[in-house]
């Protein structure tokens, strides 16, 4: 069939392990396998190549026999793909080490499935997360049917053994020279069918519902936080268990704080005369306001620190703080008696620049130095 170079279709060197041809052969004959591409020629048709390699590949006396003179060296031996002999080996012999966990290996498959786990996106204030608190959801689910006790045949009747194959919940087609298994058409993989399925439910086993749910939310959770609710997630499929519901924590945006992890951040407008001669402000925190002092010639940008006044983690560990910024803030609408006032303290300390203004002096003298320099 190909004469590709074998090691080259798996995508692993000549001097590959057993272990890493096994392994590169199984993610891509899963790929490939015709029961995952139905009516794809170009799929069967690599997936075919793909066995070829394999076979030749695995077997020792092939393998050296393959290295040692190509393609002609196992013409006519890889179990009939190469020599057009036709399929002369097991099916089982070749691919059950391989597919064995995906088809059962002929078994019986178990028809109990586990129910889908849930998500639910919940937003919390900054005050609700910090503290914590109850809330109710509506939660829209599969539940097990209670008519017909999620088995999904009508009261008084159950469910029948497939005829089609047996129970089993797969059949084994031919295609071309070599067979597979795949799923019972009929049965569709549970190996029972439903003659009268209950007319609540249509034979599923399950219904959609809207379930209401008390959760408590631990103090201390922030974006991104997880809260697992066992068992409240979709119901399982022929008495199969419940899957769990997984709550997703979003915090919204606070209109004062900013919050990084156990720390809160705030910043606090004060006027030019309040950050030159000092004073006292009201600093809210989530415990209500406080009162913080700030020194004389207070730059804008001051990060002031009150500690214990930030968030106790939901995981332990010691209490964050509130970082205070304050923000000079240049007043505005003046009228003429306050800007005159403004020119005379302008004038009063122009001739002392350097000492009332050490920034503004400091950067001054540092551009003209910038220019003579370039001169």
């Amino acid at each position: 069939m190909s004469k590709t170079d074998y090691y080259e279709l798996l995508g692993v060197s000549r001097d590959a392990s057993d272990r890493d041809i096994k392994k590169a052969y199984r993610r891509l004959a899963m790929k490939y396998h015709p029961d995952r591409n139905p009516g794809d020629k170009e799929s069967e048709d690599k997936f075919k190549e793909l066995s070829e390699a394999y076979e030749v590949l695995s077997d020792n006396q092939k393998k050296a026999a393959y290295d040692r003179f190509g393609h002609a060296g196992v013409d006519g031996q890889a179990g009939g793909f190469g020599g057009g002999g036709g399929f002369e080996g097991n099916f089982s012999d070749i691919f059950g080490d391989v597919f064995g966990d995906i088809f059962g290996g002929g078994q019986r498959r178990s028809s109990v499935q586990r129910g889908a786990d849930l998500r639910y996106n919940l937003d919390l204030t900054l005050e609700e997360a910090v503290r914590g608190c109850e809330k109710s959801l509506r939660v829209p689910s599969l539940a097990s049917c209670d008519v017909c006790n999620g088995s999904g045949a009508k009261p008084g009747t159950s469910a029948k053994t497939c005829s089609t194959c047996g129970g089993v919940g797969q059949v084994r087609m031919q295609q071309g020279f070599f067979s597979v298994q795949q799923t019972c058409p009929t049965c569709h993989g549970s190996g029972k069918i439903i003659p009268d399925p209950c007319t609540a439910c249509h034979g599923h086993g399950r219904v959609e519902k809207v379930k209401t749910l008390q959760v408590k939310i631990p103090a201390g959770v922030d974006t991104g936080d997880r809260i697992r609710l066992a068992g409240e997630g979709e119901a399982g499929a022929n008495g199969g268990p419940t899957g769990d519901l997984y709550v997703q924590v979003n915090v919204r945006e606070h209109p004062i704080f900013q919050r990084d992890g156990k720390h809160l951040y705030c910043e606090v407008p004060i006027s030019f005369v309040d950050a030159a001669l000092g004073g006292e402000l009201d600093v809210p925190t989530l415990d209500g306001r406080v009162k913080l002092k700030v020194p004389a010639e207070t730059q804008t940008g001051k990060l002031f620190r009150l500690r214990g006044k930030g968030i106790t983690p939901v995981r332990g560990g010691g209490v964050g703080d509130l970082m205070v910024k304050v923000i000079v803030e240049t007043p505005v609408n003046l009228n003429s008696r306050q800007k005159e006032l403004l020119r005379e303290f302008q004038d009063a300390t122009e001739e002392g620049q350097h000492k009332h203004s050490p920034k503004r002096h400091g950067f001054f003298d540092s551009v003209k130095k910038f220019f003579e320099d370039m001169t």
